[in-house]
């Protein structure tokens, strides 16, 4: 909106005694000036807005009414205070942050408007699933199946649009693979459409799956958001695309904004779910963040950089699918079944050997961070 407000007063401007006075405002030109103004615009947004949600939250009750896993497991036997009763559906503080923001700096183009969708729907299939937990007081929330279903379609809607668009469909024919200047496959359309919704699904879980202590799922989102803060700045750039040899996408250098209304967002409410949480992200925030940076990974031709920098994100989902593979197979061949953690996901794991959750957390964003600069090291080693 500022963007357009702009350009628009520089165009009726022009050629008159005012065209010198306001010709600062070329300033919003410069995807780094909105991307800051973004930024800070969602962190203030979410100092204001954080209290009273957590107020209008505990007003109509909507809190974790349930034990949560690690509580059920004994888990909470280090922690300092219960959980129980903190409220939830916090996602709604970061999704609103970033959507308002979003519209207030960036230029809507295409790239904008498939992210905003998809974090919309993604948010509201998580309002349903915390909404269905809260009203039932149970922690079984929506079906997995129903979650599924959503999000499948929501990603196949997103690869499906791009591969009909001629100035986009290369983002699913071609394949890129990190430290490879040229793509493996070309024409590759249902490997590309596969890949284009393991990314988008895949992220989205793995994030809600991270969502499980506080501060963690948030933390590590900021660290990955800013590896996407560069990623998406350098692909929508023609001269530092070309000299580093990475897929150059005109137009998500806006999604630069989007990434910097994020990490604005998310600081903000990292302010008020650090330990001890004072609300919760719950599914709201979780499925929509984390397909967020599915979405963005997919538009920028690098859905395996996302692989390498979500590695925290991997971890945790791979514990989980390991977990209940080795229990299902071991108790069809044995009887009973058999764990290879503790408990899963990874950082419950951890709790269960006695680590303090701010002892977990941390850990987990230093290799965040590690996964990052693996992840960004792409870019010169091709």
């Amino acid at each position: 909106m500022l963007y357009y407000l702009s350009q628009y007063l520089l165009q009726v401007t022009a050629h008159t005694n005012w065209a010198d006075t306001l010709s600062p405002l070329r300033i919003f030109r410069y995807i780094t000036f909105r991307s800051a103004g973004a930024a800070v615009t969602a962190l203030l947004l979410s100092w204001v807005i954080g209290p009273k949600m957590i107020l209008w939250l505990k007003q109509i009750k909507f809190g974790q009414a349930y034990a949560d896993k690690a509580e059920l497991a004994g888990g909470l036997a280090a922690r300092i205070h219960d959980k129980r009763g903190t409220p939830t559906m916090g996602g709604l503080l970061i999704v609103l942050s970033m959507t308002l923001t979003t519209l207030l700096w960036a230029e809507w183009n295409t790239q904008v408007q498939l992210i905003l969708l998809v974090v919309l729907g993604l948010c509201a299939l998580g309002f349903h699933d915390d909404y269905t937990k809260i009203t039932q007081s149970s922690a079984g929330g929506a079906k997995s199946r129903t979650k599924l279903v959503v999000q499948f379609v929501l990603a196949l809607g997103v690869g499906i649009y791009l591969w009909f668009v001629p100035a986009t469909s290369r983002l699913i024919t071609d394949i890129i693979v990190p430290f490879y200047k040229h793509p493996v496959a070309t024409g590759a359309v249902g490997l590309g459409l596969t890949l284009t919704v393991l990314t988008i699904v895949g992220s989205s879980n793995a994030v809600n799956l991270t969502d499980g202590l506080d501060g963690l799922a948030i933390g590590c989102t900021l660290i990955v958001s800013f590896a996407f803060l560069i990623l998406t700045y350098l692909a929508g750039n023609f001269k530092t695309a070309g000299y580093l040899q990475i897929p150059y996408v005109p137009g998500a250098g806006e999604l630069t904004v989007f990434c910097a209304a994020l990490i604005g967002a998310g600081l903000g409410f990292l302010w008020y779910n650090c330990h001890p949480a004072q609300m919760f992200m719950g599914d709201t925030g979780s499925l929509a963040l984390g397909g967020a940076l599915g979405v963005m990974a997919v538009l920028i031709h690098q859905p395996f950089v996302l692989f390498i920098a979500g590695g925290v994100f991997v971890l945790e989902a791979a514990s989980v699918m390991l977990q209940t593979g080795w229990f299902k197979f071991t108790r069809r061949r044995t009887g009973t079944g058999r764990r290879i953690f503790l408990m899963a996901p990874l950082h419950h794991h951890f709790e269960r050997k006695n680590w303090h959750e701010n002892q977990v957390v941390v850990r987990f964003y230093i290799l965040c961070f590690l996964f990052v600069v693996v992840a960004l090291s792409t870019l010169k080693i091709r």
